[in-house]
């Protein structure tokens, strides 16, 4: 159950010092060492796609969405998703993916991408992608990277290089 004093924000740049907060608590520093984090290295976050949950005034939640190429396929990178440990398990991750993948599809993103567990992403409309048929710079378990595609895009089909936008 969301709480009442919940709000959706779009993010913008007066949350940052909040959102790294919120990231390191959930991931500790060993988040700057995994393959999506060396994608989201490449370029900025789109912050029009990205939001924060606020409960009270106090940002507790985020989700960034990074613009990339999935081979030739234009979409997005979620992540990364965090709440903060107060507000876990209210729903309010999943909603924060429901908003950002929904407006990923309206500016046109033909598919968002994410390295997470299938269990919890699949009820929001993500699909494996096949093995091995997408790279990162940097190991990541291809087991658990997740697509949802739109337009006609399909998960399995995906292939190539996963990079950021601004490297082409």
């Amino acid at each position: 159950m969301l709480c009442p004093n919940l709000v959706f924000l779009t993010e913008d740049a007066s949350h940052d010092a909040a959102i790294d907060l919120i990231n390191e608590e959930a991931f500790g520093p060993g988040r700057f060492v995994r393959a999506a984090e060396r994608v989201r290295e490449q370029g900025p976050h789109d912050r029009k796609l990205s939001f924060v949950a606020s409960d009270g005034g106090e940002i507790i939640a985020s989700v960034r969405m990074t613009p990339i190429f999935a081979g030739a396929v234009a979409g997005h990178l979620l992540g990364p998703l965090a709440v903060r440990p107060s507000h876990k398990n209210l729903g309010i991750g999943r909603e924060l993916v429901r908003i950002a993948l929904n407006a990923a599809q309206a500016c046109g993103s033909e598919a968002v991408l994410l390295v997470g567990d299938p269990p919890y992403y699949a009820p929001l409309g993500f699909e494996r992608t096949k093995a091995g048929a997408l790279a990162m710079p940097g190991p990541f378990d291809s087991h658990r990277l997740l697509a949802a595609c739109y337009n006609g895009v399909e998960a399995m089909a995906l292939a190539g290089v996963i990079r950021h936008r601004d490297r082409g």
